[in-house]
């Protein structure tokens, strides 16, 4: 096997190292490139260029494949523990019984937000996107936990870790009573993580939400299948914000940003608009798939097809299994569901998605699985970002313990004007 690349330009012969991953990924690392040969790489949208080398998650899009620290994400189907998962991504290994424990129990600890930053939510419009306040408070967060910037060692950076995990769900619920009018309920000392959740959403001063099994089971799958997925847009978003040695606050606040953004975050909400405005129109699904297929018709099949994977989304299966056990034992009958699998069994069956590798996506499902449970629609992404939140912890974490790092900065190829003389604002037509 060579263990270097050849690049020939202008008649000089140039050798680069060639890394492989402990996959069998490779890469030709060309770091010193420009420093040799006056050139650099052009690769808009990054799609062939690796910024950094990663120990948290292994992706192969050809073969359908996710694994967090080594587990494939099929393993936490059973019984799944979304604080678990946290622990595994951010510290690379499961947490054995004290390490849950101590988690766990700071977590409890953290929930709550400092009484001050109540009036922060209340200056905002009721109207307000859930995910400006998401970012804006994870940001304010900084102001009212210094102590969180002193990471002197591992404790500390568990204490800091463990403070944003649990209090993003607190800003999460407190922004949702906010828009709808509602008091605001504190965390519940006895509660674990989703039902505490979910009880600040949902629960009233008079009557207190109880979370029936299934529903927890559903949503912690949910978060973990959403926990990390490699260098996407928004955990690169945190680590190039993070490589300036900017807080941890901040460079998650960076990422909630870059996970608004509808091709990132948003595809959930756009697969149920979709769904609904299917059932709505009184659409078959077969004549919908053929509107799809018709490039005049400006119609897209939401919720398939994904940037990386080339094969069925793993995360896509599993969340179809969910939705399936969960809506009939809420007693949901749910039209989109039906909708649903029927445009699955469509598109799998078609030669055009097929020969297309357009396979469904983990966007494809979760929007009704968050329907039946009662999330609104406007909370979609929010419940994105609480479940990516230990992925950009680790990353973050990761990033600044690597030796040798600096701060990212890509080049351009500028394609602007030449040289040209100012002139003077009178002189101008």
């Amino acid at each position: 096997m060579t263990s270097d690349a050849t690049l020939i330009l202008d008649g000089q012969e140039y050798r680069f190292p060639i890394r492989e991953g402990t996959e069998g990924e490779r890469a030709i690392d060309i770091q010193d490139l420009r420093a040799r040969t006056g050139y650099i790489t052009l690769d808009p949208g990054y799609g062939n260029t690796g910024s950094c080398q990663s120990a948290i998650t292994f992706i192969d899009g050809e073969q359908g494949i996710l694994r967090y620290r080594g587990i494939p994400i099929e393993q936490f189907e059973q019984a799944p523990n979304f604080v678990e998962v946290a622990w595994l991504l951010i510290f690379g290994h499961l947490p054995s019984a004290e390490e849950y424990r101590i988690f766990s129990e700071r977590l409890t600890a953290c929930a709550n937000l400092d009484e001050s930053m109540k009036h922060h939510f209340e200056g905002f419009p009721r109207s307000a996107p859930p995910m400006a306040i998401l970012s804006a408070m994870i940001n304010a967060l900084s102001c009212f936990h210094p102590d969180y910037f002193e990471l002197e060692d591992q404790d500390h950076f568990q204490a800091a870790a463990a403070g944003l995990i649990s209090k993003i769900r607190t800003i999460a619920a407190y922004a949702y009573r906010h828009s709808v009018g509602q008091p605001y309920i504190y965390p519940h000392p006895g509660q674990r993580y989703v039902p505490n959740f979910l009880h600040m959403m949902f629960s009233q001063p008079y009557a207190e939400y109880v979370c029936d099994p299934i529903v927890k089971d559903a949503l912690n799958l949910i978060l973990i299948l959403h926990a990390d997925h490699e260098q996407n847009c928004s955990t690169s978003t945190v680590r190039m914000v993070g490589s300036s040695q900017a807080n941890l606050f901040a460079s998650c606040a960076a990422g909630v940003c870059a996970l608004w953004g509808p091709l990132h975050g948003g595809a959930n909400v756009a697969v149920l608009e979709m769904l609904e405005q299917i059932h709505r129109g009184h659409i078959s699904p077969e004549d919908y798939v053929q509107l799809a297929k018709d490039r005049d018709s400006r119609v897209r099949l939401m919720g398939f097809g994904h940037r990386v994977y080339k094969n069925f989304d793993p995360r896509a299966k599993m969340l179809a299994n969910v939705a399936e056990k969960l809506l009939p034992t809420l007693g949901v009958q749910d039209p989109l569901l039906d909708i649903a699998r029927r445009l699955e069994e469509i598109a799998l069956e078609d030669p055009y998605f097929v020969d297309r590798q357009l396979y469904p996506n983990v966007d494809f499902y979760s929007g009704i699985i968050l329907r039946a449970i009662g999330i609104p629609t406007n909370m979609f992404t929010v419940m994105f970002a609480i479940g990516r939140l230990p992925g950009w912890i680790a990353h973050w974490w990761e990033q600044a313990q690597t030796q040798g790092n600096r701060i990212a900065r890509p080049r351009q190829i500028y394609v602007g004007p030449g040289v040209t003389d100012h002139v003077p604002r009178e002189s101008r037509t």
